[in-house]
């Protein structure tokens, strides 16, 4: 019989995407893969410890400066690590220098936990990933060959038909849906060695009628009024929708669910 691993601490670090954005909470607050993973260990050990640092927006040098010290000093038995796509999605972009932020960060996080946990980040279909798809399979090479250095688990999202459904995605296209948050708190959860909840996490959900061409063209025009010109601004003007944003789980301390 299978029995659950005694993982006693988790500590996220990240973006957007460990924040948990667009998983909202009806109090305006967003829960997330993270979020999910962390109920999951609670509910299978008694006094369970959570902190979560990341933050929306947050680039690979900005991850390194202001999470990774945070993080190494709390020594927490799991502790993820996931960033570098922001960078990747920048109409410029020195790959090697995320690279060597990435090793950085690694190299600090290692020795003080019990397990590293990196990802090959969900990437959903269309053409915008298929523009910077060469640069995120760099990251992605980087992830693995860290991950082989220095002990880390990887966990395949990239990899996964179900991450690359449309349908898992917000409005935003940036973003996963809670069911999308889901899958992904599924997929550490068996990589750190707890029996499966959902086998089939990585199949796509089941087949639905398409949009019409008039709703695509709609749901395009919406896209890109509410999201992708707010996001163009914000690259020209050098600002971040994370700037200000304090982590929203800072300190890591017994999981309570909200």
């Amino acid at each position: 019989m299978q029995t659950n691993p005694t993982h006693t601490s988790l500590v996220a670090v990240g973006d957007s995407f460990t924040e948990g954005m667009s998983d909202l909470l009806p109090d305006g607050t967003y829960r997330g893969w993270a979020d999910v993973l962390a109920a999951r260990m609670a509910a299978v050990t008694p006094g369970f410890r959570y902190a979560n640092l990341a933050v929306r927006g947050k680039l690979i040098r900005q991850i390194v400066e202001e999470q990774v010290d945070t993080a190494a000093a709390m020594r927490a038995d799991v502790i993820t690590l996931v960033g570098g796509l922001n960078d990747t999605l920048r109409p410029k972009c020195d790959m090697v220098l995320v690279r060597d932020l990435l090793t950085e960060a690694v190299e600090r996080l290692a020795p003080h936990c019990g397990q590293l946990v990196l990802m090959r980040s969900p990437a959903r279909q269309g053409p915008v990933q298929e523009r910077f798809r060469p640069r995120m399979e760099a990251l992605f090479a980087c992830v693995d060959e860290l991950a082989e250095r220095h002990g880390a688990l990887v966990v395949d999202l990239y990899g996964a038909p179900s991450l690359g459904d449309q349908r898992l995605w917000d409005v935003d296209r940036l973003h996963l849906t809670a069911d999308g948050h889901r899958r992904v708190a599924e997929a550490v959860w068996q990589t750190l060695g707890y029996p499966p909840e959902d086998p089939e996490w990585q199949l796509p959900p089941e087949a639905t009628l398409p949009p019409s061409w008039p709703a695509r063209r709609a749901a395009d025009a919406r896209f890109a009024r509410q999201h992708l010109l707010p996001w163009i601004g914000r690259r020209l003007t050098g600002r971040s929708s994370g700037d200000g944003l304090p982590p929203k789980r800072p300190e890591l301390l017994p999981y309570a669910d909200r």
